[in-house]
């Protein structure tokens, strides 16, 4: 059997071709019946307004990822810096078991530290001090109780302001920082993590002898996985869906 992990799928309603891509993926991993555990590690949609936001798209992703979890494959989900509120109501509707940022887990004899990834970017300061904000519990209540159109208002200033501010910023900003990376492999005692976010795919052989793996981000067209089983290791590829 074996170990799937995507991130930075950013599914959209405005985007047809990748939500039938990623469909198409997942009954793709149901045919093949190897994956005991499919781990999605943040940014899973472009924005999520809350649970209580129900359309037609999100019933078909919620359907789409319960069909594979009835197959018998586990499926996990992170949150994103752009899906910070999707909740235990999505996932259970889902199959899904929400998972907490970072989390470690085992793949045959090594532990894993999972990551979004945002959190690394600590040189953005302007970032890390407006998710901090963001994942607040009283923040979080304050939004919930708005109106559904005041969400989406809100969403799309963010959005406007983020994009406008990621054209000031340097590549090395919106990047991760090395000794953050140490340190968060450190704490947890591991030697890999795997992380999304920065939309950078490598494998990153660090000089400490501990290795980063940087799943990519999915287009229309493609799609980034890492794959693990206990004869081939950890391998990071990119696919046409």
């Amino acid at each position: 059997m074996a170990i799937y992990f995507i991130s930075d799928i950013h599914l959209e309603p405005g985007r047809p071709a990748l939500a039938q891509g990623f469909a198409k993926y997942l009954q793709n991993l149901a045919v093949k019946g190897d994956a005991s555990q499919l781990y999605i590690l943040g940014d899973f949609f472009e924005v999520w307004m809350g649970d209580d936001f129900i359309n037609p798209f999100v019933d078909q992703v919620k359907a789409a990822l319960k069909a594979l979890s009835d197959t018998g494959t586990d499926i996990f989900l992170m949150h994103g810096n752009r899906d910070f509120l999707l909740g235990n109501d999505f996932c259970r509707d889902a199959g899904c078991t929400l998972l907490q940022d970072p989390s470690v887990i085992q793949l045959g004899d090594e532990k894993v530290l999972l990551m979004h990834g945002d959190s690394l970017c600590t040189e953005d300061i302007e970032y890390m001090k407006i998710r901090q904000v963001f994942r607040s519990e009283a923040w979080q209540k304050d939004f919930l109780s708005k109106s559904i159109e005041e969400r989406i208002a809100f969403a799309r200033q963010v959005r406007s302001e983020s994009q406008s501010d990621q054209q000031m910023k340097s590549a090395e900003i919106m990047d991760v920082t090395p000794s953050e990376v140490e340190r968060e492999l450190s704490e947890h005692g591991v030697n890999i993590m795997i992380h999304g976010h920065t939309h950078r795919p490598a494998v990153h052989n660090l000089d400490s002898g501990k290795t980063r793996y940087v799943l990519g981000d999915w287009s229309d067209e493609n799609g980034w996985e890492i794959r693990w089983d206990e004869d081939s290791g950890i391998k990071l590829k990119e696919f046409v869906l």
